[in-house]
Order: C-alpha cells, then sequence, then structure tokens
C-alpha cells in the first residue's frame, strides 16, 4: 500500500493555512511548493496534533487509499452479528460456513489479555498442521548458521554450546531463535525439549507493545471436536487474564467469541 506524505508548517496555533509551504518526501533537499489547503482538505488527515507554541511546528498530513474489500467478503460478513458473541460450538460452525478459500484455510484465536508478556508454554491437544522442524546444536549446525542456513523453526542447545552460539546472536535474536534457559531450549537434555517442541508445545505470549496473542488452532478441514478442544485449552491457560476473543479463518471475517470473566 503506497502512501503520499507531505510536511506542512503549521502557524502557532496548530492550524494550518490557506496558503502554506509543503515539502514533498522524495524530491530534492528543501524542494517547497505553495499549496492551496483549502482544495485539499477534503484529501488529507492530519495525523498528529501539533502543541500551541510561539515556533513553527512541523506536521505530517498522510493521504492513504480507502480498503476495498471484495465482493465474497462482502457476502460472508454480511452473515456475521457483529453484536453477538458465539458459543465455541456456534462459533466454529459458523467460521466454516464463512470459509470461502479453494484451498485448506488456517483458523486463528485471537484474544485480548490483561498485560503485556509471556503467559506461558502451551501444548494444544489436536495438531494444527503445522510441522516444526526443530535442531539441536552441535558443530554443524553452528556451520550452517555461519554460512545463513538456517533451516529450522527452532533451535535446542546443551549449556556448552552457548559461547558459540553467542557470536551469532544478532542473526538468531531477531528471528526468536536464540536459545534460551527461560523457555527450556538450553538443556543438559535437548532430545527431550526437541521432542516436545515436535509435538507442538510453543511459548504462548503477546505482541511486544500490546497485551494481544494469536494463535493457530487449526484448519478448516479439522472436526469440530478438536477445533474445540484447542480453543478450550487456551481458555484453561488464559483464565483469569482473557478479555476478548475471536476466531476467523483464512480471508474470512472474524467471529466473537462468548469468555468467562
Amino acid at each position: 500500500m503506497s502512501v503520499f506524505l507531505q510536511r506542512v508548517r503549521i502557524d502557532n496555533k496548530g492550524t494550518a493555512p490557506k496558503k502554506c509551504i509543503v515539502e514533498e518526501k522524495g524530491e530534492p533537499m528543501g524542494s517547497k511548493k505553495n499549496v492551496d489547503m483549502s482544495a485539499t482538505e477534503d484529501k488529507i488527515k492530519v495525523v498528529a496534533v501539533a502543541e500551541e507554541t510561539s515556533q513553527d511546528t512541523t506536521k505530517i498530513i498522510t493521504t492513504a487509499p480507502k480498503r476495498v474489500r471484495s465482493k465474497k467478503y462482502v457476502a460472508v460478513r454480511a452473515q456475521v452479528d457483529k453484536t453477538k458473541k458465539y458459543t465455541v460450538s456456534d462459533a466454529i460452525t459458523t467460521i466454516k460456513k464463512l470459509s470461502y478459500t479453494k484451498f485448506d484455510g488456517t483458523i486463528n484465536f485471537d484474544g485480548v489479555v490483561r498485560d503485556v508478556g509471556k503467559i506461558g508454554s502451551l501444548t494444544l491437544p489436536h495438531s494444527t498442521g503445522k510441522s516444526i522442524t526443530v535442531a539441536i546444536v552441535d558443530d554443524n549446525v553452528i556451520a550452517q548458521i555461519a554460512e545463513g542456513n538456517i533451516n529450522f523453526d527452532a533451535l535446542v542447545t546443551t549449556p556448552q554450546f552457548m559461547p558459540k552460539l553467542a557470536k551469532h546472536a544478532r542473526v538468531l535474536g531477531p528471528k526468536g531463535l536464540m536459545p534460551n534457559p527461560k523457555n527450556g531450549t538450553v538443556t543438559p537434555k535437548p532430545e527431550l525439549k526437541k521432542a516436545e517442541l515436535e509435538k507442538g508445545t510453543f511459548e504462548l505470549k503477546t505482541e511486544k507493545k500490546r497485551p494481544v496473542i494469536h494463535v493457530t488452532i487449526g484448519k478448516v478441514s479439522m472436526s469440530d471436536a478438536a477445533l474445540a478442544e484447542n480453543i478450550e485449552s487456551l481458555f484453561k491457560a488464559t483464565k483469569g487474564k482473557l478479555l476478548s476473543a475471536s476466531i476467523s479463518a483464512t480471508m474470512s471475517p472474524s467471529v466473537k467469541l462468548q469468555v468467562e470473566k
């Protein structure tokens, strides 16, 4: 999605004059244009508020294209009661009806919890259909990392390899692959942790800055009972912390769930 940016000089009352100087992003440094603001007011959105000050303030004004939904999406969205909170069983039935992809869509659980951070480890009772590749660190794996060949979803190591892995922390860290004693991926028994992770055990945690969790709970083709058990296990793991939740399938609208407070 392309976004058009303008820098506009705002007067000390925080309002834009009818005629003002605009600096265009992407133009040569110092390039400015006179713009008739009265002709463009209906096409711009001010995304910050200028503080009242005796000095001029630079303000960012943006325009973005309106999101257009497909006819199929609009049609299925009309079938959802946005004011209603569904039981787990009814929500799964509804989502399967709303899913219109030709491939086997993924069903996701999105929830709002009380606080930002880690909630705990969780293993869903039924496979979500996603396979996880787990590597145990040895000299060969370290050599592959050094070459940029990272062909695994999780990395487990014994404590003695941590000094060698530390050299690659800048590569592994941003990808969330750096082993850590807190999540059990640094252990004297890496084979046991590898087997646990391959079963689908994962760290249930929120986004970095928002108390929101996102979890894949399965595929549209899975049985209603298996999907329901996966959702119930999430309810148990977040008991007393979950404020609201919904589920959705690939390219479908979401359906709100009834949550015990």
